[in-house]
């Protein structure tokens, strides 16, 4: 199981650590650093950021969000990149909710979001390989346009730019059964939103199809830290967040996922409090269990005996958020 480091996105500002974390990472031997975008920062800028200050580690978007730019858009980022990297990125792409898509890039979520999804991987797919225009009938995506409120010229174009890599991989992030099942079978790797290795059956299904070499790549909160409980706290903050206010109240994915791990009345606790303006109620009405399955906190001998339990599951490579570099040291040692 490769190591790789989860920065995500900025919260106010620049976080100034972020270029030191990823340095240290770069020289404990991980084999990732990945970025995040929200409706702030962008994912790609830090992203070029970082490889401009390193050397060997991948560099992986986890995740850019589909309603941020066309496919093509996407395309070129990820060449560009791949470009002045050496050959470093990993691109992970999601399609976030209906309340971030309509919300903030003020376009309506699609209604089939799986095959808005593989059209999206299609186009990127035709600019990397560059056998020719790219051309697709679709109905989300479609290249070249041809609608009524166009103006007909559209024609097939084939990047300017020779993409580095045809092959570059490419992950998703998914959550529902069907979404996971579709990754296995157009990507080149999943990246889990919440992940138990306690759990795995949850995705046994959906994951049945994945080819050999299939990469699944969870993010999970890691501190080395003596009290296990206030470990925790960031853990259930960010569950806080994601279950209660990263959605609308009839349709919230990340509840739902949490809900089909084995915590339905507690994810709609959470959400329902959220919802509610009572913040802090939410983030302690998060059972200690869940947080606690899903990350890696507390002494050094504790995160050893369960990195053990992530070490022997399908995860091929674990996204750590680490807030200093001793803990990101402790798990290079732990999983050397």
């Amino acid at each position: 199981m490769r190591l790789g480091l989860a920065l995500g996105y900025w919260g106010r500002g620049p976080d100034p650590r972020h270029l030191e974390l990823a340095r240290a990472a770069e020289r404990l031997g991980y084999d990732s650093v990945w970025t995040a975008e929200a409706w702030g920062s962008d994912a790609f800028t830090a992203l070029t950021w970082i490889a401009a200050h390193t050397s060997r580690i991948k560099l992986g978007t986890g995740i850019a969000q589909m309603a941020a730019r066309t496919p093509t858009a996407t395309a070129m980022h990820a060449l560009t990149l791949d470009h002045l990297s050496g050959g470093r990125l990993l691109l992970g792409l999601g399609l976030s909710g209906p309340q971030v898509v309509e919300g903030w890039y003020g376009r309506p979520f699609p209604k089939s979001p799986l095959t808005a999804t593989r059209e999206y991987v299609d186009v990127i797919r035709q600019v990397l390989r560059r056998e020719g225009p790219v051309e697709l009938d679709g109905a989300f995506h479609p290249h070249p346009y041809l609608g009524a409120d166009g103006t007909g010229l559209g024609k097939p174009l084939k990047p300017i730019t020779h993409p580095l890599r045809a092959d570059l991989p490419l992950l998703l992030g998914a959550e529902g059964p069907k979404n996971i099942a579709q990754t296995t079978r157009i990507a080149d790797g999943w990246l889990p939103l919440y992940w138990s290795p306690q759990r795995t059956d949850a995705y046994r299904a959906s994951l049945s199809q994945a080819p050999e070499g299939f990469l699944i790549a969870p993010m999970a909160r890691a501190v080395v830290c003596d009290d296990v409980a206030e470990g925790l706290l960031p853990v259930k903050a960010m569950l806080g967040f994601y279950i209660g206010g990263m959605g609308h109240a009839a349709k919230n994915f990340h509840a739902d996922l949490m809900a089909r791990m084995g915590f339905e009345e507690e994810a709609r606790r959470v959400q329902q409090l959220f919802l509610e303006g009572r913040r802090q109620e939410a983030v302690l009405a998060v059972p200690d269990a869940f947080a606690d399955e899903i990350s890696l906190v507390g002494p050094r001998e504790r995160i050893a005996e369960r990195l053990e339990l992530w070490r022997t599951g399908p995860v091929t490579d674990l996204l750590v958020t680490a807030p200093d570099p001793d803990t990101l040291r402790v798990l290079a040692e732990l999983n050397s």
